[in-house]
Protein backbone atom coordinates (compact mmCIF):
# COMPACT_ATOMS: atom_id res chain seq x y z
CA UNK A 1 0.00 0.00 0.00
CA UNK A 2 0.73 3.68 -0.11
CA UNK A 3 -0.05 7.25 -0.36
CA UNK A 4 -0.49 9.64 -3.29
CA UNK A 5 0.35 12.78 -3.39
CA UNK A 6 -1.07 15.00 -6.46
CA UNK A 7 1.02 18.27 -6.65
CA UNK A 8 -0.23 21.08 -8.84
CA UNK A 9 -0.71 18.59 -11.60
CA UNK A 10 -1.60 19.98 -15.20
CA UNK A 11 -2.58 18.71 -18.55
CA UNK A 12 -2.79 20.74 -21.87
CA UNK A 13 -3.80 19.29 -25.28
CA UNK A 14 -2.10 21.51 -27.18
CA UNK A 15 -3.52 25.09 -26.14
CA UNK A 16 -6.54 22.87 -24.04
CA UNK A 17 -5.96 23.36 -20.52
CA UNK A 18 -7.89 20.40 -19.11
CA UNK A 19 -6.04 19.65 -15.61
CA UNK A 20 -5.62 23.12 -14.50
CA UNK A 21 -2.98 22.66 -10.89
CA UNK A 22 -4.96 20.70 -9.13
CA UNK A 23 -3.58 19.13 -5.74
CA UNK A 24 -4.71 16.35 -3.90
CA UNK A 25 -3.48 14.28 -0.53
CA UNK A 26 -4.59 10.52 -0.52
CA UNK A 27 -3.51 8.56 2.27
CA UNK A 28 -2.30 4.94 2.82
CA UNK A 29 -5.37 2.61 2.78
CA UNK A 30 -7.90 6.17 2.30
CA UNK A 31 -10.66 4.92 -0.67
CA UNK A 32 -10.95 8.57 -2.48
CA UNK A 33 -13.73 8.93 -4.99
CA UNK A 34 -13.33 11.62 -8.09
CA UNK A 35 -16.23 12.88 -8.71
CA UNK A 36 -17.66 15.95 -10.74
CA UNK A 37 -19.99 16.42 -14.65
CA UNK A 38 -18.65 15.19 -17.84
CA UNK A 39 -15.99 17.16 -18.59
CA UNK A 40 -14.39 18.03 -15.41
CA UNK A 41 -10.88 16.49 -15.99
CA UNK A 42 -11.72 13.41 -13.57
CA UNK A 43 -10.90 10.25 -15.71
CA UNK A 44 -7.82 12.46 -17.30
CA UNK A 45 -6.59 12.27 -14.17
CA UNK A 46 -6.85 9.21 -13.20
CA UNK A 47 -4.96 8.48 -16.47
CA UNK A 48 -2.02 10.48 -15.30
CA UNK A 49 -1.87 8.72 -12.24
CA UNK A 50 -1.77 5.69 -14.04
CA UNK A 51 0.87 6.97 -16.64
CA UNK A 52 -1.87 6.23 -19.01
CA UNK A 53 -1.46 10.00 -20.19
CA UNK A 54 1.56 12.03 -19.81
CA UNK A 55 1.44 14.79 -17.13
CA UNK A 56 2.47 18.53 -18.50
CA UNK A 57 3.19 20.41 -15.45
CA UNK A 58 3.84 19.46 -11.87
CA UNK A 59 4.20 15.99 -9.72
CA UNK A 60 2.82 12.83 -9.23
CA UNK A 61 3.88 10.90 -6.08
CA UNK A 62 3.20 7.42 -5.23
CA UNK A 63 4.65 6.01 -2.11
CA UNK A 64 6.81 9.12 -1.90
CA UNK A 65 8.05 8.64 -5.60
CA UNK A 66 7.98 11.08 -8.13
CA UNK A 67 6.41 8.47 -11.19
CA UNK A 68 5.82 11.56 -13.79
CA UNK A 69 8.43 9.53 -16.07
CA UNK A 70 7.81 6.12 -14.76
CA UNK A 71 6.05 3.59 -17.31
CA UNK A 72 2.50 2.26 -16.03
CA UNK A 73 3.97 -1.33 -15.65
CA UNK A 74 6.50 0.69 -13.03
CA UNK A 75 3.83 2.22 -10.84
CA UNK A 76 2.86 -0.81 -9.08
CA UNK A 77 -0.86 0.11 -9.95
CA UNK A 78 -3.41 -2.22 -11.35
CA UNK A 79 -7.03 0.04 -13.13
CA UNK A 80 -10.52 -1.49 -13.63
CA UNK A 81 -11.98 0.00 -16.19
CA UNK A 82 -15.34 0.90 -17.42
CA UNK A 83 -15.77 -1.80 -20.01
CA UNK A 84 -13.86 -4.75 -18.62
CA UNK A 85 -11.27 -4.98 -20.76
CA UNK A 86 -10.77 -8.99 -20.65
CA UNK A 87 -9.59 -11.28 -23.48
CA UNK A 88 -12.64 -13.05 -25.08
CA UNK A 89 -10.61 -16.04 -26.11
CA UNK A 90 -9.25 -16.60 -22.50
CA UNK A 91 -11.50 -18.28 -19.49
CA UNK A 92 -11.77 -16.43 -16.49
CA UNK A 93 -8.75 -17.99 -14.56
CA UNK A 94 -6.32 -16.83 -17.55
CA UNK A 95 -8.07 -13.55 -17.75
CA UNK A 96 -6.69 -13.42 -13.79
CA UNK A 97 -3.64 -15.08 -14.63
CA UNK A 98 -2.36 -13.30 -17.34
CA UNK A 99 -0.73 -10.34 -16.20
CA UNK A 100 1.48 -12.62 -13.84
CA UNK A 101 2.37 -15.22 -16.81
CA UNK A 102 3.76 -12.17 -18.59
CA UNK A 103 5.63 -11.07 -15.17
CA UNK A 104 7.31 -15.22 -15.77
CA UNK A 105 6.07 -16.24 -11.92
CA UNK A 106 6.48 -19.39 -10.86
CA UNK A 107 3.32 -21.62 -11.53
CA UNK A 108 2.44 -21.96 -8.19
CA UNK A 109 2.53 -18.64 -7.62
CA UNK A 110 0.13 -17.97 -9.78
CA UNK A 111 -2.44 -20.40 -9.30
CA UNK A 112 -2.34 -19.03 -4.78
CA UNK A 113 -2.98 -14.98 -6.24
CA UNK A 114 -5.84 -16.76 -8.66
CA UNK A 115 -7.14 -18.88 -6.20
CA UNK A 116 -7.05 -16.04 -3.45
CA UNK A 117 -8.41 -13.16 -5.68
CA UNK A 118 -11.93 -16.04 -6.88
CA UNK A 119 -12.50 -16.70 -3.03
CA UNK A 120 -12.33 -13.15 -2.40
CA UNK A 121 -14.54 -12.03 -5.08
CA UNK A 122 -16.93 -15.53 -5.26
CA UNK A 123 -15.33 -16.66 -8.79
CA UNK A 124 -14.33 -20.25 -7.91
CA UNK A 125 -17.23 -21.79 -9.69
CA UNK A 126 -16.63 -19.40 -13.00
CA UNK A 127 -12.67 -20.07 -13.54
CA UNK A 128 -13.17 -22.34 -16.25
CA UNK A 129 -16.15 -20.44 -18.21
CA UNK A 130 -15.13 -17.57 -21.21
CA UNK A 131 -16.15 -13.80 -20.52
CA UNK A 132 -19.22 -14.24 -23.09
CA UNK A 133 -20.53 -16.93 -21.07
CA UNK A 134 -20.77 -14.27 -17.82
CA UNK A 135 -23.32 -11.82 -17.06
CA UNK A 136 -22.27 -8.31 -16.28
CA UNK A 137 -21.91 -8.26 -13.14
CA UNK A 138 -19.61 -11.63 -13.07
CA UNK A 139 -17.38 -9.91 -15.83
CA UNK A 140 -16.86 -6.87 -13.03
CA UNK A 141 -15.57 -9.26 -10.26
CA UNK A 142 -13.45 -11.03 -13.53
CA UNK A 143 -11.74 -7.50 -14.06
CA UNK A 144 -11.10 -7.26 -9.96
CA UNK A 145 -9.90 -10.39 -9.55
CA UNK A 146 -7.36 -9.53 -12.50
CA UNK A 147 -6.30 -6.27 -10.54
CA UNK A 148 -6.21 -8.56 -7.26
CA UNK A 149 -4.09 -10.71 -8.37
CA UNK A 150 -1.28 -8.33 -8.60
CA UNK A 151 -1.05 -7.24 -5.32
CA UNK A 152 -0.65 -3.18 -6.32
CA UNK A 153 0.04 -0.26 -4.27
CA UNK A 154 -3.08 1.89 -5.45
CA UNK A 155 -6.38 0.41 -7.13
CA UNK A 156 -7.79 2.80 -9.76
CA UNK A 157 -11.59 1.90 -10.46
CA UNK A 158 -12.25 4.30 -14.00
CA UNK A 159 -16.37 4.56 -14.08
CA UNK A 160 -16.51 0.62 -13.30
CA UNK A 161 -20.31 0.59 -12.97
CA UNK A 162 -21.73 3.02 -14.65
CA UNK A 163 -22.53 -0.73 -18.15
CA UNK A 164 -24.43 -2.28 -15.10
CA UNK A 165 -28.41 -1.92 -14.57
CA UNK A 166 -29.07 -0.22 -11.42
CA UNK A 167 -29.86 -2.95 -8.88
CA UNK A 168 -26.35 -4.33 -10.17
CA UNK A 169 -24.67 -1.41 -9.74
CA UNK A 170 -26.00 -1.10 -5.89
CA UNK A 171 -24.71 -4.46 -5.20
CA UNK A 172 -21.61 -4.32 -6.89
CA UNK A 173 -20.51 -0.38 -5.15
CA UNK A 174 -21.12 -2.65 -1.73
CA UNK A 175 -18.85 -5.16 -2.97
CA UNK A 176 -16.26 -2.85 -3.96
CA UNK A 177 -16.62 -1.37 -0.49
CA UNK A 178 -16.47 -4.53 1.02
CA UNK A 179 -13.31 -5.37 -0.62
CA UNK A 180 -11.63 -2.09 0.00
CA UNK A 181 -12.15 -2.47 3.99
CA UNK A 182 -10.69 -6.32 3.70
CA UNK A 183 -7.22 -5.23 1.48
CA UNK A 184 -7.36 -1.81 2.63
CA UNK A 185 -5.28 -0.70 -0.55
CA UNK A 186 -5.46 2.69 -1.56
CA UNK A 187 -7.73 3.34 -4.11
CA UNK A 188 -8.84 6.01 -6.25
CA UNK A 189 -12.48 5.89 -8.15
CA UNK A 190 -13.60 7.91 -10.41
CA UNK A 191 -17.58 8.70 -10.71
CA UNK A 192 -20.15 11.39 -12.08
CA UNK A 193 -22.54 9.72 -9.82
CA UNK A 194 -23.29 11.66 -6.18
CA UNK A 195 -24.41 8.24 -4.60
CA UNK A 196 -21.49 5.88 -6.10
CA UNK A 197 -19.50 9.20 -3.96
CA UNK A 198 -21.16 9.53 -0.73
CA UNK A 199 -21.91 5.51 -0.67
CA UNK A 200 -18.58 4.53 -1.10
CA UNK A 201 -15.72 7.41 -0.49
CA UNK A 202 -13.30 7.90 2.62
CA UNK A 203 -12.50 11.27 0.88
CA UNK A 204 -14.61 12.73 -2.15
CA UNK A 205 -12.93 15.70 -3.94
CA UNK A 206 -15.04 17.45 -6.09
CA UNK A 207 -14.12 18.58 -9.33
CA UNK A 208 -14.77 20.87 -12.18
CA UNK A 209 -13.48 22.28 -15.41
CA UNK A 210 -10.41 20.74 -14.27
CA UNK A 211 -10.04 22.35 -10.85
CA UNK A 212 -10.59 20.96 -7.64
CA UNK A 213 -13.62 22.86 -5.89
CA UNK A 214 -13.83 20.99 -2.83
CA UNK A 215 -12.05 18.01 -0.27
CA UNK A 216 -13.76 16.25 2.79
CA UNK A 217 -15.60 13.64 3.90
CA UNK A 218 -19.08 12.66 2.33
CA UNK A 219 -20.94 13.68 4.84
CA UNK A 220 -18.68 17.23 5.31
CA UNK A 221 -19.47 17.76 1.37
CA UNK A 222 -23.13 16.77 1.74
CA UNK A 223 -23.92 19.43 4.53
CA UNK A 224 -21.15 22.40 3.71
CA UNK A 225 -21.20 22.30 -0.45
CA UNK A 226 -18.82 24.57 -1.63
CA UNK A 227 -19.92 24.33 -4.79
CA UNK A 228 -23.08 23.59 -7.29
CA UNK A 229 -23.54 19.95 -7.36
CA UNK A 230 -26.31 17.47 -7.42
CA UNK A 231 -28.55 19.93 -5.83
CA UNK A 232 -32.33 22.12 -7.14
CA UNK A 233 -31.58 25.57 -8.01
CA UNK A 234 -33.64 28.50 -8.38
CA UNK A 235 -32.08 31.54 -9.90
CA UNK A 236 -33.24 34.80 -7.57
CA UNK A 237 -32.16 38.28 -5.70
CA UNK A 238 -31.24 38.47 -2.38
CA UNK A 239 -33.14 41.09 -0.76
CA UNK A 240 -32.04 42.47 2.95
CA UNK A 241 -34.62 44.54 4.63
CA UNK A 242 -35.11 45.73 8.49
CA UNK A 243 -32.53 42.95 9.39
CA UNK A 244 -34.47 40.11 7.56
CA UNK A 245 -33.17 38.85 4.55
CA UNK A 246 -35.47 37.20 1.51
CA UNK A 247 -34.52 35.52 -2.09
CA UNK A 248 -37.18 36.90 -4.61
CA UNK A 249 -37.91 34.92 -7.91
CA UNK A 250 -39.37 35.25 -10.94
CA UNK A 251 -43.36 35.36 -10.79
CA UNK A 252 -43.35 37.79 -7.19
CA UNK A 253 -42.30 34.25 -5.36
CA UNK A 254 -40.07 34.74 -2.17
CA UNK A 255 -38.08 32.65 0.16
CA UNK A 256 -36.61 33.46 3.36
CA UNK A 257 -32.72 33.30 2.91
CA UNK A 258 -30.78 30.17 3.70
CA UNK A 259 -29.88 29.97 7.69
CA UNK A 260 -26.54 31.50 8.10
CA UNK A 261 -26.02 33.14 4.32
CA UNK A 262 -23.85 36.08 3.39
CA UNK A 263 -24.41 38.11 0.55
CA UNK A 264 -25.70 41.87 -0.18
CA UNK A 265 -29.02 43.46 -1.17
CA UNK A 266 -29.72 43.18 -4.97
CA UNK A 267 -27.40 40.64 -5.52
CA UNK A 268 -28.22 38.06 -8.12
CA UNK A 269 -27.79 34.59 -6.01
CA UNK A 270 -29.15 30.67 -6.94
CA UNK A 271 -31.06 29.67 -3.97
CA UNK A 272 -30.27 25.62 -3.51
CA UNK A 273 -31.79 23.06 -1.68
CA UNK A 274 -31.85 19.34 -1.98
CA UNK A 275 -34.48 16.89 -3.22
CA UNK A 276 -35.35 15.78 0.36
CA UNK A 277 -35.15 18.77 2.17
CA UNK A 278 -38.63 19.96 0.53
CA UNK A 279 -41.66 19.57 2.65
CA UNK A 280 -45.12 20.06 1.09
CA UNK A 281 -46.56 22.90 2.41
CA UNK A 282 -50.63 24.27 3.09
CA UNK A 283 -52.28 27.52 2.82
CA UNK A 284 -50.38 30.27 2.05
CA UNK A 285 -46.72 28.59 3.40
CA UNK A 286 -44.30 28.05 0.83
CA UNK A 287 -44.36 28.63 -2.94
CA UNK A 288 -46.55 27.52 -5.59
CA UNK A 289 -45.05 24.97 -7.55
CA UNK A 290 -46.94 22.80 -10.96
CA UNK A 291 -46.26 18.86 -10.80
CA UNK A 292 -44.85 17.46 -13.72
CA UNK A 293 -44.09 13.78 -13.62
CA UNK A 294 -44.40 11.69 -10.74
CA UNK A 295 -42.06 8.74 -10.16
CA UNK A 296 -42.85 6.16 -7.23
CA UNK A 297 -39.63 4.42 -5.86
CA UNK A 298 -41.22 2.40 -3.17
CA UNK A 299 -40.24 4.03 -0.18
CA UNK A 300 -39.62 7.51 -1.97
CA UNK A 301 -41.71 9.07 -4.15
CA UNK A 302 -40.28 11.86 -6.53
CA UNK A 303 -41.81 14.85 -7.63
CA UNK A 304 -40.75 17.32 -10.73
CA UNK A 305 -42.30 20.11 -10.43
CA UNK A 306 -41.66 23.52 -11.84
CA UNK A 307 -41.30 26.78 -9.63
CA UNK A 308 -41.10 30.07 -10.93
CA UNK A 309 -40.56 28.08 -14.42
CA UNK A 310 -37.82 26.26 -13.33
CA UNK A 311 -37.66 22.33 -12.99
CA UNK A 312 -37.11 20.53 -9.52
CA UNK A 313 -37.25 17.36 -8.07
CA UNK A 314 -38.51 16.32 -4.16
CA UNK A 315 -38.63 13.51 -2.34
CA UNK A 316 -41.43 12.74 -0.14
CA UNK A 317 -41.37 9.77 1.98
CA UNK A 318 -45.36 9.81 3.07
CA UNK A 319 -47.66 9.00 0.10
CA UNK A 320 -49.15 11.60 -1.45
CA UNK A 321 -52.07 11.12 -4.04
CA UNK A 322 -49.80 13.94 -6.65
CA UNK A 323 -51.01 13.86 -10.41
CA UNK A 324 -49.55 16.08 -13.09
CA UNK A 325 -50.84 19.39 -13.69
CA UNK A 326 -51.79 19.42 -10.03
CA UNK A 327 -50.91 23.01 -8.24
CA UNK A 328 -49.39 22.11 -5.12
CA UNK A 329 -47.01 24.42 -2.67
CA UNK A 330 -43.46 23.55 -1.93
CA UNK A 331 -41.68 24.93 1.47
CA UNK A 332 -37.37 23.86 1.20
CA UNK A 333 -36.11 23.71 5.06
CA UNK A 334 -34.18 27.51 5.12
CA UNK A 335 -32.09 25.41 7.95
CA UNK A 336 -30.40 22.94 5.13
CA UNK A 337 -30.99 24.95 2.21
CA UNK A 338 -28.09 27.21 0.28
CA UNK A 339 -27.09 30.32 -1.39
CA UNK A 340 -24.72 30.40 -4.00
CA UNK A 341 -23.24 33.43 -5.86
CA UNK A 342 -24.95 33.19 -9.48
CA UNK A 343 -21.97 34.56 -11.24
CA UNK A 344 -18.81 32.64 -9.78
CA UNK A 345 -20.98 30.06 -8.24
CA UNK A 346 -19.43 29.79 -4.92
CA UNK A 347 -21.31 29.52 -1.82
CA UNK A 348 -22.73 32.54 0.15
CA UNK A 349 -22.07 31.34 3.76
CA UNK A 350 -20.96 32.56 7.32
Amino acid sequence: MASVSIEGAQKQFGRTRVIRGISIEIDDGEFCVLVGPSGCGKSTLLRMIAGLEEISGGNIRIGGNVVNDMPPKERDIAMVFQNYALYPHMTVHDNMAFSLELAKREKAFIEERVNKAADILGLNDLLQRFPRQLSGGQRQRVAMGRAIVRDPQVFLFDEPLSNLDANLRVQMRTEIKALHQRLKTTSIYVTHDQIEAMTMADKIVVLRDGIVEQIGAPLEIYDHPANQFAMNFLPGTLRRRDGAARVDFDGGISLPAPANSTGEDGQKVFYGTRPEHIELATGTDGVPAEVLVVEPTGANTEVFSTIAGVEIIAVFQERHEFKPGLAIRLKPDANRAHLFDAGSGARLAA
